[in-house]
């Protein structure tokens, strides 16, 4: 029997419902255990130490939650206002961007010290280039504050153009950050069905994140056409 428009309405919005709350645990329970993982003082740790806050598994947690909070069903902020939203997801990504300036400085001069190359694997590379990508994103926004500096733009395009490169940015953090759980000390840490449940952690929010773009900007779009 073939479902009604009704009944199909409510099934995908259980499912984005569902899917965001997996997002949620996801984006707070790996960072968690990728700080039990990260021993203090290990210089093959892939994220810095000895505080495992400046690292890459809270910036995409930080991330993740920034972009979340424009979710129409799972933002944890959905009862307050856009303007509160808004600045809400300023100051998460800021944190994000300093998290990730912090890392970066921090395993640049844990290389230095060790004598080893910086910026020599597809891991450095792209978490290097997520990195400048974030900070030109955040420059980017504050376009989304003071639309009349773009005279020529409307509000409604820098919305579109900032959400869409901000999902570029965030897969783009996400391939470094599986990357990273291809090197030697995480493949050694974590082995077997664990390996590849962290390897799905980066891959479910960004399905998530993929899907509330694409709905709230992409689809919307090109309904209007």
């Amino acid at each position: 029997m073939a479902l009604t428009a009704e009944t199909e309405s409510r099934l995908y919005r259980s499912l984005r419902v569902a899917a965001g709350a997996a997002a949620h645990l996801v984006a707070l329970g790996f960072p968690a255990a990728m700080a039990v993982l990260a021993r203090p003082g290990s210089s093959e740790c892939v994220w810095p130490v000895p505080s495992p806050l400046p690292s890459a598994p809270q910036f995409s947690f930080l991330m993740t939650e920034a972009l979340l909070i424009f979710s129409p069903e799972t933002s944890l902020l959905r009862s307050f206002s856009r303007k509160v939203r808004v600045r809400a997801h300023w100051a998460l990504q800021l944190l994000a961007l300093l998290c990730a300036l912090l890392g970066l400085g921090i395993i640049a001069y844990n290389k230095h010290l060790n004598g080893k190359g910086h910026f020599v694997t597809w891991h450095g590379l792209t978490g290097l280039l997520a990195v400048l990508y974030a900070g030109g994103q955040c420059a980017g926004g504050v376009l989304l504050l003071y639309p009349k500096l773009m005279k020529n733009w409307t509000l409604a395009k820098l919305k579109l153009y900032h959400a869409t490169s901000g999902l570029v940015g965030y897969l783009l953090g996400c391939a470094s950050l599986m990357l990273g759980m291809c090197s030697l000390w995480f493949t050694t840490t974590v082995t077997g069905a664990s390996w590849y449940l962290a390897m799905l952690c980066p891959l479910v929010t960004s399905l998530v994140i993929m899907n509330q773009v694409s709905n709230a900007y992409l689809y919307r779009k090109r309904s209007q056409h």
